[in-house]
């Protein structure tokens, strides 16, 4: 999976970025048509080769179709690629729906719990002393939840990078963005942060133990946990939250 385009330093990327966000958005609906590259060039301030490459790309995140004579029209969510970073930061931005936030707590259960047990077989004594110098990062950073949020990330990576599988590292860029996503999300938890870092320890534990079963339960209940962060913390801005079991908590 690839990682997030940089719309901070190219021209495509920012252009890409601001088509993007307006579709997910719903600023261009599904069924919209797009302007003529020519035209829609001049729109944005880039050239047509510009804005070709930018449909390229929006082409392949699912977010419009090009077809002869009819054009290039926005196409329903159905069949955005909600595995592509991007698609997923996207939506992060325009405010998080329930379904969105319930979607991304089921993909991490789906997928950290079997990465950290094939962890707890695979991890070197260099990849646990990453994992534990992000515990150490977290304990420093304490309640103060955007300077958690880095080590709190090197931890999860670590975790991946430790499986030593090809595959599984091919969706890094994803699960990046989905940790990501639920970290800011559980920013205005009342709890803070402090809290989480029992579960991350019994994590680092269980794969230092070599316990594949262990860690797949501590991860679990880490990813439980944040979810619950992240309900209560929509709830404090006032923001539907989704529980596990799929039942709104409304703010």
């Amino acid at each position: 999976m690839g990682r997030p385009l940089d719309s901070s330093r190219s021209l495509l990327g920012r252009v890409v970025h601001t088509v993007g966000r307006k579709i997910v958005g719903g600023e261009l609906p599904p069924g919209a048509v797009m302007p003529v590259e020519a035209e829609w060039g001049a729109q944005m301030g880039v050239s047509r080769t510009v804005m070709r490459e930018a449909t390229k790309v929006l082409i392949s995140k699912g977010l419009v179709e090009s077809r002869p004579k009819t054009g290039t029209r926005v196409r329903g969510a159905e069949f955005w690629n909600r595995l592509d970073p991007d698609v997923l930061a996207w939506q992060m931005a325009v405010a998080p729906r329930e379904t969105f936030v319930r979607e991304i707590f089921e993909f991490r259960r789906t997928i950290e719990p079997s990465v950290a047990a094939l962890a707890a077989t695979r991890v070197t004594p260099e990849q646990l002393d990453g994992m534990a110098r992000a515990l150490d990062g977290m304990t420093e950073a304490g309640d103060d939840g955007r300077q958690f949020i880095g080590p709190d990330l090197d931890f999860h990576l670590g975790i991946l990078n430790a499986v030593d599988n090809g595959m599984i590292r091919s969706l890094s860029g994803v699960i990046e963005t989905a940790l990501t996503i639920s970290m800011y999300l559980s920013l205005d938890n009342p709890r803070g942060q402090r809290h989480s870092l029992p579960l991350h320890r019994a994590v680092y534990d269980a794969i230092r133990a070599g316990e594949p079963e262990g860690a797949r339960s501590a991860m679990l209940r880490l990813v439980d946990d944040a979810e619950d962060d992240a309900a209560k913390a929509m709830k404090t801005r006032g923001v539907g939250g989704t529980g596990r079991n799929g039942k709104s908590r409304k703010g």
